[in-house]
């Protein structure tokens, strides 16, 4: 099979997972809209008048968010730190068309636990993201040596700017959560009844889960009117019903109660959902029927006649009554359910809640870690470490999640991530990506040699990763670019020159780019094949000719020239690769690739042309 060097067609996937619940309403890969409003009941009402948040170029911000990339990612193993074991990633470039890029390695359920970012507040200045619906690579190229710019109130797309930088961006982030994933996004007054808009279209509102109010700094005592303490973080989950929230240690509770079985005290607390969002309407998922000592479904009812819903979904609600973690009682013939809740083992802790005030992390406890690990100011109001570890233990970060922050700025994520397995052990991943915005000329980091972010966040992760002194600590650089591939470059040609045009159609003779190495195709293939740019790639020589083998054999990839049939039948009788990928130049003859073929589908092994 040829490939087109795109990546992840979301559109496609969004009418597969629709024809999956409504078969009927899809027809040669179309929606039938009328058909599917039928099985719904009609639920959609026509109406003159209805409620719509809508700004200029949303239309277009939808679409860019759907469009497929033809850009990749290219290695720099020079940059990077313990390349060979890492699992962390460092990326440079315009952070929509990077998670386009790495959309189908990390989607659903391979996806990413936990993203955090810090956008452009929109006050005004340090706003550089403008996309291009027809080029965004070539925009992000054209846009990469230029400084911030303002994005001034007294401009008419003030608010429309700022909702159009970031639609698209949601949109696509939201498909590389895990089904238990959440996003936390720190946002000030300008803009936070905007971003929880977008957020209630992008993840829906049933999936909000908390507006966080961060006691961060001290008010400005020059306002007009009031001193201003606190910053926001709206959190919203990928699938609440799905969520597990983190809680934090508390002390002094009783567990009245023994399980002679387990030889374990505990406590009970109602399983059905009380106090607000605990209607049926409220969570329809979350109500079923579980089955009673005696036999009888038991449902979450609020009273005789009004339905509730369980505090869980029907997965944790059946592992919980296969490990007797359940207790039913009978008050007045009728069964209520508890859930178990076990006193903490010894070094165990009990755990309670957390509260949507934060106020024990100050904002200035983040400078002070920059300016100490840089001996010297680099970056304006960076996040404070503690911050992120607090909204890790929130998201209940595991040990070997993935935390994903695509505003990177200093890169204050990473940094947590490493201090988080440093304290408490486990093999949490990070994803950085930022784009490498200039720095000011003036300021201190560019007279201390960093000329624009990236540069920054990079020497932090190296000078925080030393100081933590775990020997396993790296990241993994990679950089946007154009497609290795000159058949799937598609940049436009307008306004560029003769000598440019010419270049274009002798790359006829050859597909891949003459600036260009092995390792830049063998990385755009895994990531337009969806294998993550964190797996192992091994140069190998089989049979006369060099093979990169990737992962535990997920992929066999051959660049040289003048391959055969006979070689590959040698090679795969060595190593039987998931899919081989083989160069158009890499073919001997004409009828190489039709003898390949018949050979590799004689042992189900998947071909892929570039």
């Amino acid at each position: 099979m040829k490939m087109d060097g795109k990546t992840m067609d979301i559109t496609a996937a969004h009418i597969d997972a629709l024809k999956e619940l409504f078969p009927t309403v899809v027809s040669e890969g179309k929606i039938d809209f009328d058909k599917l409003r039928l099985i719904l009941g009609d639920a959609v009402v026509d109406e003159y008048e209805n409620y719509a948040f809508t700004w200029k170029g949303k239309s277009d911000a939808v679409r860019l968010a759907g469009s497929r990339s033809l850009g990749t990612l290219r290695p720099s193993i020079d940059e990077s730190v313990n390349w060979d074991i890492t699992q962390n990633l460092y990326i440079e470039g315009d952070n929509l068309e990077v998670l386009k890029l790495l959309r189908k390695a990390y989607f659903d359920k391979k996806g990413i636990k936990m993203i955090y970012i810090d956008p452009p507040y929109n006050t005004g200045n340090d706003f550089v993201y403008e996309d291009d619906f027809a080029d965004n690579i070539a925009n992000y190229k054209a846009i990469t040596g230029q400084a911030t710019k303002s994005n001034a109130e007294t401009v008419g797309r003030y608010h429309t700017n700022w909702l159009n930088m970031m639609y698209p961006r949601l949109l696509v982030a939201r498909t590389l959560l895990k089904d238990d994933g959440v996003i936390f996004i720190s946002i000030d007054d300008h803009e936070v009844e905007n971003l929880k808009k977008i957020c209630n279209e992008v993840f829906g509102e049933n999936n909000f889960v908390a507006q966080f109010n961060w006691k961060g700094r001290g008010g400005r005592q020059d306002s007009k009117t009031f001193a201003v303490i606190h910053e926001y973080i709206l959190c919203y989950a990928k699938n609440i019903d799905e969520f597990d929230a983190g809680e934090e240690i508390k002390q002094g509770d009783v567990y009245p109660k023994f399980d002679e079985a387990k030889k374990r005290n505990y406590k009970t607390q109602l399983l059905r959902k009380w106090g607000s969002n605990s209607k049926r309407s409220d969570r329809p998922n979350l109500f079923y029927a579980i089955k009673a000592p005696d036999g009888s479904d038991l449902f979450p009812m609020l009273s005789e006649k009004e339905d509730g819903c369980w505090r869980w979904g029907q997965s944790r609600m059946r592992e919980a009554i296969e490990n007797c973690d359940i207790e039913f009682v009978k008050n007045n013939g009728v069964w209520v359910a508890y859930e178990k809740i076990y006193e903490p083992k010894e070094g165990e802790e009990d755990t309670k809640k957390y509260t949507t005030w934060i106020d024990n992390v100050g904002v200035g406890t983040g400078s002070d870690m920059l300016k100490k690990l840089f001996e010297g100011k680099v970056f304006d109001y960076p996040k404070p470490v503690d911050l992120i570890k607090l909204l890790a233990s929130m998201a209940n970060v595991a040990d070997d999640d993935i935390i994903l922050d695509f505003f990177s700025g200093s890169a204050t994520t990473a940094h947590a991530v490493m201090q988080l397995n440093a304290e408490h052990g486990g093999s949490r991943k990070f994803i950085m990506v930022q784009l490498p915005q200039t720095t000011d000329e003036k300021s201190e980091a560019y007279k201390a040699g960093y000329k624009n972010i990236c540069e920054i966040g990079k020497e932090r992760i190296r000078r925080a990763g030393a100081k933590i002194g775990k020997d396993d600590i790296g990241f993994r650089v990679f950089k946007l670019d154009t497609s290795n591939i000159k058949k799937w470059d598609t940049t436009p040609m307008k306004d560029r020159g003769l000598e440019e045009l010419v270049n274009r159609l002798n790359d006829m003779v050859d597909s891949v780019k003459a600036d260009r190495d092995d390792l830049d195709i063998v990385f755009e293939i895994m990531l337009k094949l969806g294998l993550k740019p964190t797996y192992n790639v091994a140069k190998k020589e089989l049979h006369g000719k060099n093979f990169y083998i990737v992962g535990d054999l997920l992929l066999l990839i051959c660049l040289d020239k003048d391959v055969t049939v006979e070689i590959v039948e040698k090679v795969v009788a060595d190593y039987t690769p998931g899919t081989l990928v083989l160069a158009n130049r890499s073919l001997k003859d004409e009828t190489a690739l039709s003898n390949i073929e018949l050979a590799l589908k004689e042992r189900k092994i998947d071909l892929r042309i570039i």
